[in-house]
């Protein structure tokens, strides 16, 4: 039997009329976390996930308007519709006719308690560094490939495009994504010459953009000392990132205008300034120079001798002031002079000085007695003392015919001190001489 051949149109209407007839399909109860929400004017369109599957999932506008809440991205719902193919795609989906929440997604409970956690820590509220005005270098932190460099890039040119760029090729999702961000950043501040960083992204779902929710992402944001510039997902997208950032940017192009000025507009208000400044040095000019002549004008100019009138009759009155005050100080200094000298008439040491004269010619003489008497006793008593020493003067002895012996030096009174061979000084009273010991003989 030959194989029947069905073309996709068919095999899709097929598909489709076996889910229209599936009674279990036509109304399905599911919860779920709301994920790839973008808020539309007319009908809604979003995914249904949980953590092994996910579901494209349409609310019409009628339906959505009548919802009691504002559906968020990351929150977890419940809600009532039917399953639906959409031919030309060759996808499902499910229509949702009605909707509530049911609590707080996993990954949006997570964002919220590290958002709670940094704004305790004060991270989010650090002080803001200002973007400069005239950057000359740019880094950015983004994919290689993609409309986001293409459009900073685009958008920088066309602005400012003597300012250098230099991109740092990113994993922006996925497990490495945060790892290979903080690497990047890390290089650019030990790099140290870069005036401006900017982290971009494109949209996507919470978990496409979760990478710039890492806590070790947003810290390293914040330990930069450049300034950065967020612009991570599209206008409605929030990450922690953007709060942590010195500036945040709804997309990447705005990034590039907040990064830089327009060249233009920049020639355009030096010109501006240049202009200014210059009609100001003209206004400033023609007012000194009228300053000029009123002062040449002056009275200054033409009687000098009037700018020192004041200050010399102030001198004349200052020294008039002064010798009156000498004046009186000499009068009242004359008037104590001759109070003292009063006093030392009435209190004229003459006469004390006579009689203190006097007495000390008396003492004088006495005193000159005195010695007098006193040296005369002296006098008897050394008279006495040398007649008494000279009869018991060796000297005197010996001129009788006595000696002393000495041996080298010392005086030699015994026997017993002397050996045979001994040199002796036998001393006399008109000279000496020189002896040697023969023999010793101790009497007993």
């Amino acid at each position: 039997m030959e194989p029947v051949y069905l073309s996709v149109t068919a095999l899709t209407k097929y598909i489709k009329r076996k889910f229209d007839a599936d009674p279990y399909l036509e109304r399905v109860y599911l919860t779920g976390e709301i994920s790839n929400y973008r808020p539309r004017p007319g009908h809604q369109y979003f995914s249904l996930k949980d953590d092994h599957a996910v579901i494209s999932a349409v609310m019409y506008k009628g339906r959505f308007d009548k919802l009691t809440f504002k559906p968020k991205e990351g929150m977890k719902v419940m809600l009532i519709g039917r399953v639906n193919v959409y031919e030309s795609g060759g996808t499902y989906n499910i229509m949702v006719e009605h909707m509530e929440p049911d609590g707080v997604g996993a990954l949006y409970q997570a964002f919220s308690e590290l958002k709670e956690k940094l704004t305790r820590e004060g991270l989010f509220s650090l002080p803001k560094k200002k973007l400069p005005v005239f950057p000359k270098r740019i880094a950015i932190v983004t994919s290689s490939s993609g409309s986001v460099i293409r459009d900073i890039m685009t958008t920088v040119k066309r602005r400012y495009p003597i300012v250098q760029l230099v991109l740092y090729p990113t994993i922006v999702q996925g497990k490495d994504s945060a790892a290979n961000i903080i690497k990047n950043l890390k290089a650019i501040e030990q790099k140290g010459d870069f005036d401006v960083v900017i982290v971009a992204r494109g949209g996507g779902s919470i978990e496409d953009l979760w990478s710039f929710n890492e806590e070790t992402v947003v810290r390293q944001i914040a330990a930069m000392s450049v300034p950065v510039i967020s612009s991570v997902g599209h206008e409605t997208d929030t990450t922690l990132a953007d709060f942590v950032a010195d500036v945040r940017a709804a997309t990447p192009t705005a990034a590039a205008e907040l990064s830089v000025p327009v060249l233009s507009d920049v020639i355009r208000y030096i010109h501006q300034i240049d202009n200014r400044l210059y009609q100001k040095m003209r206004h400033l000019h023609t007012i000194q120079k009228q300053r000029l002549n009123r002062a040449m004008q002056s009275y200054i100019f033409r009687q000098p001798e009037r700018m020192y009138e004041g200050y010399a009759i102030k001198a004349d009155q200052a020294q008039q002031r002064l010798a009156n005050q000498m004046q009186q100080q000499i009068h009242l200094r004359s008037n104590e002079l001759q109070r003292l000298q009063l006093r030392l008439e009435n209190r004229n040491p003459a006469r004390e000085v006579q009689l203190a004269g006097n007495r000390r010619q008396q003492l004088a003489d006495e005193l000159q007695r005195a010695m007098g008497r006193y040296l005369k006793q002296k006098e008897m008593r050394l008279t006495s003392a040398m007649q008494s020493l000279d009869l018991l003067s060796p000297l005197k002895i010996m001129s009788r015919g006595y000696t002393y012996t000495t041996r080298n030096g010392d005086v030699v009174a015994s026997v017993k001190e002397l050996h045979s061979g001994d040199k002796l000084k036998v001393n006399f009273s008109d000279g000496y001489a020189e002896a040697e010991v023969k023999h010793v003989v101790e009497e007993k």
